[in-house]
């Protein structure tokens, strides 16, 4: 009797718990989901040149850590070490976007190429920086390098749409604000013949 009240039990709280959690896996992440929120550490990958893939980040959501970044170049940054002193400097982690370049990549590449540009022909890259606090929330946008004709005001758009889940930069233990650089690309497709 007591088996068949565990075998029971187990028949009917098994599915609860699988609809409760379930793996999402894809190209560039693999993780649990609960209730629709990434919950536990998850990976997220990309691909080399030759095509293998790498693990790029492994981010905790449900403790909102991170918990292993591939190394990137090595890049100095505009960070305030010091309270109100802003220096040139490298830090010992840069500032992450969580999912690293091919999630931020899903809203960069949301750029609509303003008419005005294109009757113009203006094509180039718009540098757009911005501020990553000690918290990971991005302000203060601004544009560095301009294309015109529309193209900078899309960009800031698509910039400032881009939501906040910045891993921020750290240094020498601990979290550090920093000026990021965001590159928005613009480029007329060849006329088709």
């Amino acid at each position: 009797m007591k088996k068949t009240v565990l075998v029971l039990l187990l028949v009917f709280a098994l599915p609860a718990l699988g609809w409760s959690q379930r793996l999402r896996k894809t190209e560039f992440e693999s993780g649990m989901i609960e209730k629709g929120n990434k919950v536990g550490v998850w990976e997220y990958y990309a691909y080399t040149r030759d095509g293998r893939q790498v693990t790029l980040q492994k981010y905790d959501h449900t403790a909102k850590k991170l918990v292993f970044f591939r190394p990137i170049e090595d890049i100095q940054y505009n960070a305030e070490l010091q309270p109100g002193q802003w220096t040139r400097s490298r830090v010992d982690q840069p500032p992450l976007f969580i999912g690293g370049d091919p999630a931020l990549a899903a809203y960069t590449t949301k750029l609509n190429y303003p008419v005005m540009a294109q009757d113009r022909k203006l094509q180039g890259k718009v540098l757009v920086s911005f501020a990553i606090d000690t918290l990971g929330q991005a302000s203060g946008h601004k544009v560095l390098m301009s294309v015109g004709g529309g193209c900078d005001e899309e960009a800031m758009r698509v910039c400032r749409n881009i939501p906040n889940q910045w891993v921020p930069a750290r240094k020498d233990g601990r979290a550090v604000p920093v000026v990021y650089e965001l590159p928005f690309t613009f480029r007329l497709q060849p006329a088709t013949p």
